[in-house]
């Protein structure tokens, strides 16, 4: 099934995570997905079901590889759990294309909204009676009241919508007089980050048990198994090594301060032949043996100073960089590639490969999709590639000693670095603001492991 509401802070990320797990308390297996790109509702979704979480997301990723990938990691599992993002029909145009209704849609699935009532009654039916005909494919099949102020309130909404609507209320969830999810930026706190990761995922599965009428959510789910049954035969082309002898070793940096990456990243490395070796500068002292580095997004600011005291293992980066071992770096990255992080007077040296000074400001610097043309030479993808991604960053730049030119992409939707400009190129490092989802860039995983063999070849 499809959880999704009428807007964004609705409550739907709680719900979700406590279903999951009130659904594996039942001995129910659970495959998590998230629309849109997203990281951190991803991995609280992850940890819930005990198993990874994919993303789908219209923008980034072809509607038919969208579905063979939702296919391919739902048909196992006894349940299918998609977290939509926003509102349900929200989308970057009028048409709606990239909004969670064309991904249930796609996938021919339930819908049960999650409706902040806070201050409404009657006019809820309403709101909801307008989404059930907006588009009258989207199967909306139930509806989970939240932030209820008691049970006058409850039966008020019950009756309004059940009457107007005619789709059953499956559950009232009262306003919580505290969370054990706090926020960060516009997400969940990183499930890393978060001491008590296991309580809060406890707490969600109580709010379920105590307020969700579960048995009905599992007829609606069990009732309508949507594209399950209609397997495709079309499959996504995935690069593989074959009779090379050995099997590139990519360094993958993961910890507490870079934790942005999509699972599916990760598999279609592995998918392309390479060995996964994950690795942490704020545990190692050295970098392992490795033929290519990957480093993703996250906060690095929150881990400045033990980042910056790990002068062996940013010493040692810049060393394989300048030797020519491929690095790819995405948005915090990027940060750790630079030459320093300032915060707050403070200076914090990172592994210094290019000449730059960030900061940190209090709104985001960039946010949403992003569209980068590739128009220089680089280490991973041909001049004239069109790349889809997305960026979502705090951090500023306050010293810059480059220039336009050693930059290879140019910015046709988002912020990117400057100047219409990102994709700092390096040798073989290629450090951007924006992510990319390799299901909607299929070339880079073979490209990256391809630049680790040769590298590999090189130093033989």
């Amino acid at each position: 099934m499809v959880i999704s509401a009428l807007k964004g802070g609705a409550g739907k990320s709680i719900l979700s995570i406590g279903l999951i797990a009130a659904l594996r308390d039942k001995g129910k297996s659970v495959a998590p997905f998230k629309k849109g790109p997203d990281y951190i509702d991803s991995g609280w979704l992850a940890l819930a079901a005990g198993q990874p979480c994919y993303n789908l997301d219209l923008f980034l990723i072809d509607s038919n590889v969208l579905k063979n990938s939702y296919i391919q990691h739902a048909k196992l599992f006894d349940f299918s759990l998609i977290e939509g993002n926003r509102g349900l029909y929200d989308g970057i145009d009028v048409e709606g294309n990239t909004s969670t209704a064309e991904i249930a849609k796609l996938l021919d699935l339930p819908v049960v909204m999650c409706v902040d009532c806070t201050k409404t009654t009657r006019t809820m039916s309403a709101a909801l009676l307008g989404c059930l005909h907006f588009d009258p494919g989207v199967k909306i099949k139930g509806v989970v009241l939240n932030r209820i102020a008691g049970p006058r309130h409850e039966n008020i909404l019950r009756q309004s919508i059940e009457y107007h609507c005619g789709i059953p209320v499956i559950g009232a969830i009262p306003k919580l007089k505290a969370s054990d999810f706090p926020e960060r930026h516009m997400g969940l706190v990183p499930t890393q980050e978060h001491a008590w990761a296991e309580k809060s995922i406890s707490a969600a599965l109580n709010i379920v048990k105590q307020n969700i009428d579960l048995n009905t959510l599992v007829r609606i789910a069990e009732s309508d198994t949507g594209v399950l049954s209609d397997l495709s035969d079309e499959e996504t082309e995935v690069f593989k090594q074959k009779n090379l002898g050995m099997s590139p070793r990519i360094g993958v940096i993961r910890d507490s301060a870079f934790q942005f990456y999509y699972q599916e990243n990760l598999d279609a490395l592995e998918s392309a032949g390479a060995e996964l070796v994950f690795t942490s500068p704020l545990s190692d002292k050295e970098l392992p043996e490795i033929h290519a580095l990957y480093i993703g997004g996250g906060f690095p600011e929150t881990h400045a100073q033990n980042l910056s005291d790990n002068i062996t293992y940013r010493d040692r980066v810049k060393t394989l960089a300048e030797q020519g071992m491929p690095i790819y770096a995405e948005c915090g990255g990027l940060i750790y590639l630079g030459e320093r992080l300032e915060m707050e007077g403070q200076a914090y040296d990172m592994a210094g490969i290019f000449p730059i000074v960030f900061g940190l400001s209090k709104r985001p610097q960039g946010h949403g999709y992003t569209i980068m043309r590739v128009d220089q030479n680089n280490a991973f993808f041909p001049v004239g590639t069109e790349l889809k991604g997305h960026e979502f960053r705090y951090s500023i730049i306050k010293e810059w000693r480059g220039s336009d030119r050693d930059m290879v992409f140019s910015t046709v939707r988002g912020t990117g670095f400057q100047n219409g400009r990102d994709g700092l190129n390096y040798k073989n490092v290629l450090a951007t603001y924006t992510h990319i989802h390799a299901l909607g860039t299929p070339s880079w995983a073979p490209a990256l492991v391809r630049s680790a063999l040769q590298y590999y070849q090189n130093k033989k």
